[in-house]
């Protein structure tokens, strides 16, 4: 039916409005996408800019420098030295490696183990993860795969930087050693620094090293590289490199420190010289000794397990890890607390005939005979036994562990060195927290001449002796400057003790040394400016039974090594205005006069003398064994020191 034109008219105009509505819709969307269009070219070019860079550019960390350790000279004792080594991408290979590694092996050696341990960590890693096959290339090896690089797909020779210890085992147990970042160290760090993520980082696992690693690592640089879409790099298009690690500067003296390790030598011991003024350790020595570069190389199983299964156990630190029955040692604070107490004065008198009788038990005087009449200078100088033991028992134990405490045994002396000991000074409520027993009279008798539960560090000794000798609580330390700045000398005080009782207890040591009757007079210095006092010490690591006392006590040298007595020895020089103070343990050296009284001498001598010592020095009949010794050392003379950085 034909439609009529009223009817027409309205359907065009329905027609146009729906247009209109069309149109204007169209027209809104075209406004709104012309409008966001302009936005993002004009004001948020840039943002998209970066987004669309981060396509095609990557940031790679640069691994940073690690910093220099010097010696308190300048000297360097942990550096860095350039490393040639050779790397490998999976996904530039092809996907397959193992023609590669083959190739590979021609130019450099790959042992078969090797081998297989490469092929399974390019099957843990991304394809994309560059995986160092082999470093400490030589430079012939090093050019030989550069030349070959076309014909080898996916290598990369690249140089860098690897931690060297020039001084090897004089300081291994000081500075520990760097070794790759594991599962295990990632595990104790909060908030893991990204550069740990690198392959092949190194960082601080003991030692030093270890407890400085915030400082000596530096900080990472990064490089700009553009990528394709399978994330291989097609350029570098800027670089900006790390920050390198602070210098730290110790307060060792690195020839100090060579000449006490050879003094030392194969016995399983220790020494620590310390300045008795600033409290700087000059040289911290544990024999024998290893050589650190091994674990920063990788070191092998066969020389690993030679380190642990070694009965003198050199991977331990003596100094600060080992604790000992301090024995005779320990009489200077025994001594002190009775004359602080007033219990007794340096007039005071015991009798000793060779043993004391306790609740029906005898404690023995290590003179079978006994020393007669003994008073305070006495007792040190032929460190009689009985006289301490009447003394304890007078004093009690609670006095004679402050008097240690304050003296620095049974305290955790702050030092970035790993596990350091804090020992035992032990009193009623010590034994009462431990043991949950009352304390004993006998407790006190043996704690009294160094023996029962007391335990002290050769660390810890040193302390003891540069605080006897001056007066004031020096506090070891081992950091001099980071970057050039000084660390703080942490203020001295007083301990409280009158020059009168100090001085009762330093003509005792004086004695010892230099008295006809003294235990360690053969190990005297002769130039009166150089005169020193000391102490010697004898722990027993075995019970003495009464039948072996009725038929004779065996002598150490009759026994198997690990059976007899520690030897032990402090002292100070010059007597009259102390310098140093040096502690040396021998573990099962026998009588401490014998074992460890002429090596802290020498090394003292070293210290006094800025060097060899001259023979004279010595008593006339030694000079021919210390000639022969010193001529038989390779000792270090070293470069004049390179200006490090600093921040100064």
């Amino acid at each position: 039916m034909k439609k009529s034109q009223r009817e027409a008219q309205d359907g065009s105009r329905r027609v146009g409005r729906r247009g209109l509505l069309l149109g204007g819709i169209q027209l809104g969307v075209v406004t709104t996408l012309a409008l966001r269009l302009r936005s993002m070219q004009l004001e948020h070019a840039e943002e998209y800019r970066l987004l669309a860079d981060g396509n095609s550019i990557k940031i790679r960390l640069l691994p940073p420098a690690r910093g220099l350790i010097h010696d308190r000279n300048g000297l360097v004792i942990a550096g860095n030295e350039q490393n040639y080594r050779v790397s490998l991408t999976r996904e530039e290979a092809g996907g397959d490696v193992a023609p590669v590694l083959r190739h590979l092996s021609t130019l450099v050696p790959i042992s078969d183990e090797r081998m297989a341990e490469l092929l399974e960590e390019f099957s843990k890693r991304s394809a994309i993860t560059p995986i160092i096959l082999a470093d400490r290339l030589t430079w012939e090896q090093f050019g030989s795969i550069a030349v070959n690089a076309p014909a080898l797909r996916g290598v990369t020779p690249e140089s860098g930087l690897s931690r060297v210890y020039p001084r090897a085992g004089d300081l291994a147990h000081v500075m520990g050693y760097v070794g790759p970042v594991s599962d295990y160290d990632l595990s104790k760090i909060e908030d893991p620094d990204p550069v740990l993520m690198l392959p092949e980082f190194q960082l601080g696992k003991v030692g030093v090293e270890a407890k400085l690693e915030p400082v000596l690592r530096g900080k990472a640089g990064a490089r700009r590289v553009e990528v394709n879409s399978a994330g291989r790099e097609m350029r570098e298009l800027s670089r900006q490199e790390g920050e390198q690690g602070a210098t730290v500067q110790l307060t060792i003296d690195a020839q100090l420190q060579n000449y006490a390790a050879q003094r030392l030598g194969e016995e399983s011991a220790a020494a620590v010289v310390m300045d008795t003024q600033t409290g700087d350790l000059l040289s911290i020595c544990s024999s024998p000794s290893f050589d650190p570069n091994k674990f920063v190389r990788g070191i092998s199983t066969t020389d690993y397990r030679a380190l642990t299964e070694h009965d003198h156990r050199p991977l331990a630190d003596k100094t600060v890890q080992g604790v000992y029955p301090p024995g005779s040692t320990f009489k200077m604070v025994t001594l002190l607390a009775g004359l602080e107490s007033g219990v007794i004065n340096g007039g005071s008198r015991f009798y000793c005939p060779g043993h004391t009788e306790v609740g029906g038990r005898r404690f023995h005087c290590w003179r079978r005979g006994g020393h007669g009449s003994m008073d305070a200078l006495q007792s040190l100088q032929q460190s009689c036994d009985v006289y301490y033991y009447e003394l304890a028992q007078r004093v009690g134990i609670d006095r004679i562990a402050d008097m240690a405490r304050r003296l620095g045994l049974g305290v955790r002396h702050d030092l970035p060195m790993s596990a350091v000991a804090e020992g035992i000074a032990p009193d009623r409520a010590w034994k009462r927290a431990r043991y949950d027993q009352d304390w004993l009279i006998g407790d006190s008798l043996n704690a009294s001449i160094g023996q029962g539960f007391v335990l002290a560090s050769p660390l810890q000794l040193a302390v003891m002796t540069a605080r006897i000798a001056s007066g004031l609580d020096i506090k070891p330390r081992l950091v001099r400057s980071v970057d050039g700045v000084p660390e703080p000398i942490p203020a001295a005080q007083s301990l409280g003790l009158d020059d009168a009782i100090l001085n009762q207890a330093r003509a005792g040591m004086d004695a010892v040394m230099n008295s006809t009757r003294g235990t360690a007079r053969r190990a005297r210095i002769l130039p009166d400016e150089w005169r020193m006092a000391g102490k010697t010490g004898t722990s027993q690591v075995r019970n003495i039974t009464a039948a072996e006392r009725a038929r004779g006590v065996i002598s150490n040298d009759q026994l198997p090594w690990n059976r007899r007595d520690h030897g032990l020895f402090v002292c100070y020089a010059p007597y009259q205005a102390p310098r140093y103070a040096v502690s040396v343990v021998v573990e099962h050296g026998g009588g401490g006069s014998t074992a460890a009284a002429p090596i802290a001498r020498d090394i003292m001598l070293f210290a006094l003398a800025g060097g060899l010592p001259p023979l004279d020095a010595v008593p006339s009949d030694q000079r021919g064994a210390m000639e022969a010794r010193h001529s038989a050392m390779q000792l270090y003379t070293p470069d004049p020191p390179k200006p490090g950085r600093t921040r100064a």
